[in-house]
C-alpha cells in the first residue's frame, strides 16, 4: 500500500525526530502540555514532562510532547522549548476552540487534552498518554469538558486514569455512551477514578495486554465516523489516595472555589491545586505515579497498534 506524505499546515512544526517516526511508521506517543503549564507546580511539572518521554522510550516508542511557543504548535518539543514553557511568566490553557486564536496572535500555552488530540490526529499520530480527561462536573448546571467531543469525534486512542476525581463520573460516563465512545479498563473491571483506584462504576469492556487493546482500538477504527478510545488506567495501589479522603477534601475544595466564584476554564486547575495542600501532598504523588505509569502503558499500546497492519492509514 503506498504511504501519504504528511504536509503539515504552516503553523505546525514536527520534531525530526518524530517525523522520520511517522515516515517510517513506527510508534508514537502524544504527549499534553497543560500538565506542565497549568497542572503541577514546579519544579515537578518539568521532572515529570521529562519523566513520560523516558517512560514512552523505554516501552519502545517515541515521545511527542505537544505545546504552543509563539503561535507555531510543535508536535514535539526540544528540551530547550519544553522548559521554556514550563518556565514562563504568562502562559495560556488551550484548548481545540483556541488553536487558531494562539496561532493567529502568537500566544504560547500549554494544549489541553483536546488540542492534543487535535494536533495528533493531524500529524497522523494515533496514540496519546495523560493524567485524566475533563468530563461534567458536578452541581445542576454543570460545565462540560471540551475534551468528551474531541473523544467523539477524533480517532485517537488516549490512556488516562480515567476522569478527574473533580467530576461527576456518573455523568462523564453516560455523556461517552451517547456519544459512542468505547471505554475501556485496562486490567480492571471499574473506570478509574484519577487518584483512586476504583469508583464503584463498572467498564463495558476490559483488556488485560497490549494486544488486546489494539485489537479493540482497531476494531472500533473500522467503523464509519468512528473517534477516540478511552482506555483507563487505575493509579498504582501505592500511590492511591482513599477515596473517603479524596471525597471530604474535595468537598472543601469546591465551597471554596464557590465562595471564589471560579468557574470556567479556571476551575480545574483550582481544585487540583486546593487538594494538593488539603491532602498534605497526597494527591499530587498520586498525579505524578499515575502519569509516569499512563506513559508507559501507552508506549506499549503503541508498539502494539504499530505491529497491527490492519487499519488503513486514512482511519
Amino acid at each position: 500500500m503506498e504511504r501519504r506524505t504528511f504536509h503539515p499546515p504552516e503553523w505546525m512544526t514536527l520534531l525530526e525526530e518524530v517525523a522520520d517516526a511517522l515516515r517510517a511508521r513506527q510508534p508514537v506517543v502524544a504527549l499534553e502540555t497543560t500538565v506542565v503549564t497549568h497542572g503541577l507546580p514546579a519544579p515537578a511539572n518539568i521532572e515529570i514532562a521529562r519523566r513520560m518521554e523516558v517512560e514512552v522510550r523505554s516501552s519502545g516508542s517515541v515521545p511527542a510532547t505537544i505545546g504552543v511557543l509563539e503561535g507555531k504548535v510543535y508536535v514535539g518539543l526540544t528540551a530547550a522549548r519544553l522548559e521554556r514553557l514550563a518556565t514562563m511568566a504568562s502562559v495560556n490553557k488551550i484548548s481545540r476552540r483556541d488553536l487558531a486564536v494562539a496561532v493567529a496572535k502568537g500566544w504560547s500555552g500549554g494544549t489541553t487534552v483536546a488540542a492534543t488530540m487535535a494536533a495528533a490526529h493531524l500529524a497522523g499520530i494515533r496514540t496519546f498518554a495523560t493524567g485524566g480527561i475533563g468530563g461534567v462536573h458536578r452541581g445542576e448546571n454543570a460545565d462540560i469538558s471540551a475534551d468528551l467531543p474531541e473523544l467523539a469525534q477524533t480517532p485517537v486512542a488516549v490512556v488516562c486514569a480515567g476522569a478527574k476525581s473533580i467530576l461527576d463520573l456518573p455523568r462523564t460516563l453516560e455523556w461517552l455512551e451517547t456519544a459512542g465512545v468505547p471505554v475501556v479498563g485496562w486490567q480492571t473491571d471499574e473506570f478509574p477514578a484519577f487518584f483512586s483506584r476504583s469508583s464503584g462504576l463498572p467498564v463495558p469492556a476490559r483488556v488485560d495486554t497490549t494486544h488486546e487493546a489494539a485489537e479493540l482500538i482497531h476494531a472500533h477504527w473500522t467503523l464509519p465516523h468512528a473517534g477516540g478510545v478511552l482506555v483507563g488506567v487505575p493509579c498504582p495501589a501505592e500511590a492511591e489516595v482513599p477515596s473517603a479522603e479524596l471525597e471530604a477534601a474535595l468537598r472543601r475544595a469546591e465551597a471554596e472555589a464557590a465562595a471564589d466564584q471560579v468557574r470556567g476554564p479556571a476551575l480545574t486547575p483550582y481544585l487540583l491545586n486546593r487538594l494538593v495542600d488539603l491532602t498534605g501532598g497526597a494527591t499530587l504523588r498520586a498525579n505524578l505515579a499515575l502519569l509516569r505509569r499512563n506513559a508507559r502503558v501507552a508506549g506499549e499500546l503503541a508498539v502494539s497498534l504499530a505491529a497491527h497492519r490492519s487499519l488503513s492509514p486514512s482511519a
